[in-house]
């Protein structure tokens, strides 16, 4: 192992106040980074998953579910800048419907949730330190959310990204924060445990947590999954929906076949020449929605029995320093995934939801469908599916990637989708009001706009 750039990443978080366990699992990798380790599951080690428990066929009991949702904490993890959408601040922050934001919409489906079942249901936000100050100014005019002592959020770990070629922490003067990055959703578990907040919430009386993405409006607290999963006895749980021709680059479970452990695999972990069994939907038929539940007291049994270091499979994510200058250094960052400490627990499962609880918002055609009429906001702040079929939407990535390029194109807001299949956008164009899309509609790159109250489609007749 390279003692000089181990000991120079182990200087820096120690500098930075990094908590000491978080700079073992950060060594962890490190050690596996240098002996070459991708991180890669070929499919010749993995046998597909086919038999997964449905939630539909889930039978419970009012009174066991309500024991166990006063026991349940919701956590929500709210790290991403959403870059890739051009954003340079927590993507929860960006408005989804009737004004409210991500955090809003999610902080009312835990409040209804609350009103709804008597329960204390606490919601905790795993920030990073570049999303941390924004999130809380935002939650600081719910003063009914906090419960008891237990904080509204803590703090996602840091680490040094690595120079590619030699593994010393990168430089980067123009902008020092840039020398860091959250260590993938995976470092849950660790800041769990640094936080005092794994600790904190056994000793307030909380068995159980459900976790999930904030750019996941999907995931309302339900009692039904929550008495299901503590009737199994289970560690760990994840939630699966069954894979359509979209969801092809999801991750997926599968079983390994060296210990018949569920293990999950991302896209990042399939070689590049096996892409094809990774995106069969029939071959993996479900994929992971990264809505997990979690036994607080089994899981700090592990963590304490590992030292703080769960294991996870490495992920080897290769960037540059400054992610908006591709000529800039390039780095690794070291990431590992929460799904995969599937692996870890002794006992792990899965159960099939429906497509409901799944409605993440990855890029811009994300957020104009679901800013549309092809959902509507129910009593519980639930996005609910106002159309047989959810339509497709493909637009040009160069007129409408970034957030800022694409609120100008719908200054009126977003064009009606109830009667639509497809929307496929190919140049600038500019929505005016009461735009519907009927049927399959493609408005070509020559561009320009759509006037107000245009019909587009297959069945149109403007």
């Amino acid at each position: 192992m390279s003692t000089e750039g181990l000991s120079a990443a182990q200087k820096k978080m120690a500098d930075e106040g990094v908590a000491q366990t978080a700079i073992d699992v950060f060594s962890h990798y490190y050690g596996q980074l240098e002996d070459g380790v991708t991180g890669t599951i070929p499919e010749d080690t993995i046998d597909p998953y086919l038999d997964p428990p449905l939630l539909e066929d889930v039978s419970i009991d009012p009174a066991h579910a309500k024991q166990v949702f006063d026991q349940l904490a919701i956590i929500n993890l709210n790290g991403g800048l959403g870059t890739s959408m051009g954003l340079d601040q927590a993507k929860s922050l960006l408005p989804v419907r009737d004004g409210k934001t991500f955090l809003d919409l999610i902080v009312e489906q835990v409040l209804a949730a609350r009103r709804g079942t008597g329960s204390r249901l606490p919601l905790i936000f795993m920030n990073s330190f570049r999303t941390r100050e924004d999130t809380l100014e935002v939650l600081a005019k719910y003063e009914d959310l906090p419960v008891s002592d237990l904080p509204l959020d803590f703090l996602q770990n840091k680490e040094p990204k690595l120079r590619v070629d030699d593994l010393t922490p990168v430089d980067w003067e123009a902008d020092p924060t840039l020398e860091w990055c959250p260590p993938g959703h995976g470092d849950i578990y660790t800041a769990l445990q640094t936080s005092g907040l794994l600790q904190q919430l056994l000793d307030a009386g909380f068995r159980y947590a459900s976790v999930s993405n904030s750019d996941n409006l999907g995931t309302v607290p339900s009692p039904v999954i929550a008495s299901w999963f503590a009737a199994t006895g289970a560690p760990y749980a994840a939630e699966l929906c069954r894979r359509t021709p979209a969801d092809r680059k999801g991750g997926h479970l599968a079983v390994r076949k060296s210990d018949g452990r569920l293990i999950l695999r991302d896209t990042a972990q399939t070689p590049e020449e096996e892409m094809d069994y990774f995106t069969d939907e029939h071959r993996h038929p479900f994929f992971h929605t990264n809505n997990l539940w979690f036994d607080l007291e089994q899981m700090a049994a592990v963590l304490e029995e590992q030292g703080g270091i769960m294991g996870l499979p490495l992920i080897r994510n290769e960037k540059t320093v400054d992610p908006a200058d591709k000529a800039s250094t390039p780095v690794y960052q070291i990431e590992s995934a929460m799904g995969a400490a599937i692996e870890v627990f002794d006992g792990a499962t899965a159960i099939v939801v429906g497509r409901d609880r799944f409605l993440p918002v990855k890029a811009t055609s994300d957020l104009l469908l679901v800013r549309s009429d092809a959902y509507a906001l129910d009593e519980r702040s639930a996005l609910v599916q106002q159309v047989e079929s959810v339509p497709t939407v493909s637009l040009d990535p160069d007129s409408y990637k970034l957030i800022q390029d694409f609120e100008p194109r719908f200054p009126q807001g977003v064009p009606s989708l109830k009667e639509a299949t497809s929307l496929d956008v190919q140049g600038h164009w500019t929505f005016g009001a009461d735009v519907s899309v009927i049927g399959d509609a493609v408005l070509g790159d020559e561009g320009g706009e759509v006037p107000e109250g245009a019909r587009v489609g297959t069945a149109s007749t403007s």
